[in-house]
């Protein structure tokens, strides 16, 4: 018997995060349409009381750039960092509002706005270029409901960082990457092919 595949994989993941960049591309390239994926607001911001430095991006972003080979980062620019994700979640929250498909195709452009094309996603100008593009309206400011209940459900399930995946009540995080530190603290990472294995396959059931 063939395995089926479950309706959706659920992803904790704050906008702003290197990590979940690389993992979302890797992942919805090795799944293509076999799943609905999620990706609910775990705004970083809120987690440590303050925006992510884009100075510690910056070196992280160059770690998987140089020894993972991978060209996610060309348009990263620090004089355009954004001073906060909530507008960016509140459109994201707004496409998923509409499906899961729109959802998932705004959450990878609001991404790539910022990592590949330079743009800050918080301005309201490059927000609504690409809510125009999804036919959805240009976000408020203030935090959407949705995104407040993502990161209320995260904290009770005890979401440890960006990105956080639950499939079918287990969780991955970041299961397309290892990451670790040399003696001297810098970021060591390579691709996890044991660990996307294992997400994978919970992904899969009988």
């Amino acid at each position: 018997m063939e395995p089926e595949l479950v309706t959706t994989v659920e992803v904790f993941a704050d906008i702003t995060c290197p990590f979940t960049h690389v993992g979302l591309r890797r992942l919805t390239a090795e799944l293509g349409d076999e799943v609905l994926i999620r990706v609910r607001a775990w705004p970083l911001e809120w987690v440590n009381g303050e925006p992510m430095a884009v100075d510690g991006v910056v070196i992280k972003a160059a770690a998987l750039r140089d020894q993972l080979g991978v060209d996610a980062f060309e348009g990263l620019r620090p004089d355009r960092w954004p001073s906060s994700t909530i507008p960016a979640l509140n459109l994201t929250a707004a496409a998923y509002g509409r499906d899961a498909v729109v959802g998932l195709a705004v959450s990878l452009a609001v991404r790539d706005a910022l990592f590949e094309h330079g743009l800050d996603v918080a301005d309201a100008d490059v927000l609504a270029e690409i809510a125009a593009e999804h036919d959805l309206p240009t976000p408020g400011t203030e935090p959407h409901s949705s995104v407040l209940r993502d990161y209320e459900d995260g904290q009770r399930r005890g979401v440890r960082g960006s990105p956080d995946f639950f499939v079918q009540g287990q969780e991955f995080f970041c299961p397309s990457l290892d990451l670790g530190h040399d003696d001297a603290g810098g970021l060591v990472a390579r691709f996890d092919t044991a660990g996307l294995d294992r997400f994978m396959s919970a992904i899969r059931t009988v």
